[in-house]
């Protein structure tokens, strides 16, 4: 059995002396998580983290990294400067990404490779607008996101690599999918990873659900056959939420 992996996307949220007190008042909650927690902090806040979370369980990431090692991006951060600080993750294609930054399947398999070149694990991020949804287009977007976004990642490669299914109508909308709808999405996004690098690499895959989980519906989520964890986005700058989350589905299992 699996554990879990609770990701908290701050987004850009917390000043640095806002990002200690919240993870000072984390890190006893979550102590004895079965489950693995990682914090995705604005980059002012990522010095912070690391120096805090020397020691404990709770992991630090990146909310994105730039494909190339150095140059005029003014901007933008190189994935190798976020492992000098002691980053592990970095979230990469996230719809807000996406929608507001032009975002493409193509720079997020840029931005994909490039973490994985620098030692970092990429959290990479998929998910259907509603209007693809309604239209009847999930099954043909997803299949675009993880050929193009995937094209030519290893399967050695791919084993330090976690999805996201972020359906976009859910994302900060306090609108979520239900479980059955969640945990059917994910099934078809694992099949389609079956098909590219074999049956024991798709289940050996952790892909979360992102979407407006919350400390109320968590349980239900992560109870899913195909569910491996969340991506939480405003429920993380809650503590006592947040470590509801962690808690909401124990396992024995390590990663």
């Amino acid at each position: 059995m699996k554990n879990k992996i609770i990701a908290g996307n701050w987004k850009m949220n917390k000043t640095r002396a806002e990002a200690e007190a919240l993870l000072k008042e984390l890190l006893p909650l979550v102590a004895d998580a079965a489950n693995t927690v990682i914090v995705c902090v604005p980059y002012t806040d990522l010095y912070s983290a690391v120096e805090l979370t020397r020691g404990t369980n709770v992991h630090v990431g990146a909310q994105n990294c730039h494909w190339k090692e150095s140059g005029a991006f003014t901007g933008e951060i190189a994935p190798s400067m976020l492992k000098e600080l002691g980053v592990e993750y970095v979230v990469i294609g996230h719809s807000e990404r996406r929608t507001y930054f032009g975002e493409t399947d193509g720079t997020v398999l840029a931005r994909t490779k490039a973490a994985l070149a620098a030692g970092l694990k990429p959290i990479v991020c998929i998910g259907e607008t509603l209007a693809e949804r309604q239209s009847g287009r999930m099954e043909e977007v997803l299949t675009r996101q993880v050929t193009e976004g995937f094209k030519d990642v290893t399967a050695e490669q791919l084993a330090d690599v976690i999805v996201a299914y972020e359906p976009v109508w859910a994302i900060g909308t306090g609108v979520t999918a239900t479980d059955e709808q969640a945990n059917s999405a994910i099934k078809f996004v694992r099949k389609l990873f079956a098909d590219k690098y074999g049956k024991a690499a798709a289940d050996a895959l952790y892909i979360q659900y992102g979407g407006s989980m919350n400390d109320a519906n968590a349980a239900g989520l992560l109870a899913m056959s195909d569910i491996d964890g969340g991506l939480i986005g405003g429920a993380s700058l809650v503590a006592a939420k947040f470590a509801a989350i962690v808690h909401s589905y124990p396992s024995d299992g390590k990663r």
